[in-house]
């Protein structure tokens, strides 16, 4: 794994750098905003941890930038800004996932682990979906954006479309409902997180005709499985 490390903190850099180096990763060191984008691009790691405090650009800006330049590498933000309003914002500009410093090394990997799994699955999906082939007769189609069910378009809200456009990208898989509630109402800041349920109550009764199913995972998100 290529990890592009964005920290201003030398004792933070070092620390990580040497901790994930003795863990086989290949990890490339940066300490200033503006820099760490053009690295980025350069680079193209498979994975990003990034600090929000940053000389030269702030984090958020940095992030802002590189999806805005289509850049789509995992991004994991570490920062001891850790308020609700941070984290937010972070996940609705393109982050992945937020841990607040101070983090457990062994927890910060296992998550950039399962960053890159979750990537590479849904780098693959995404070429199934481009092609013929479809997932219990579904298919993603990539202009529109529309699911057709055995070459028939699902009449489905936007928000229900959303949601199983998310699912869809990688069916089998337990999907986190916070950042599925980030996919299906971005931007709207005044929707509390249960309202994701109800989307989901919806599209469970519309593609039980399909061969799937939604499932609920307490505690955990949700899924799309074969019956």
């Amino acid at each position: 794994m290529k990890l592009l490390l964005i920290e201003d903190n030398p004792t933070m850099q070092t620390t990580l750098r040497r901790s994930f180096e003795r863990r086989g990763m290949q990890v490339l060191g940066c300490d200033d905003g503006a820099r760490a984008l053009a690295l980025w691009q350069a680079s193209l790691p498979d994975a990003v941890l990034l600090d929000l405090s940053l000389p030269g650009l702030d984090g958020l800006e940095v992030l802002s930038q590189a999806r805005a330049a289509g850049l789509e590498t995992p991004v994991i933000i570490l920062t001891a800004r850790g308020t609700v309003g941070d984290r937010i914002l972070g996940l609705n500009i393109g982050a992945d996932d937020y841990l607040p410093k101070p983090f457990d090394l062994d927890e910060l990997e296992a998550r950039l682990r399962a960053l890159v799994r979750r990537s590479a699955s849904a780098d693959s999906a995404a070429h199934l979906w481009s092609g013929a082939a479809a997932w219990c007769g579904m298919r993603v189609e990539r202009d529109s954006g529309a699911v057709y069910f055995e070459g028939q378009p699902l009449d489905l809200a936007p928000r229900e479309l959303a949601l199983l456009r998310a699912l869809l990208a990688k069916p089998g898989h337990a999907m986190a409902k916070e950042r599925l509630f980030e996919t299906v109402f971005a931007g709207e800041s005044q929707v509390q997180l249960e309202a994701i349920e109800v989307v989901a109550y919806r599209l469970r009764k519309k593609i039980a005709h399909t061969g799937a199913q939604l499932v609920t995972l307490r505690g955990l998100g949700y899924l799309l499985k074969a019956q």
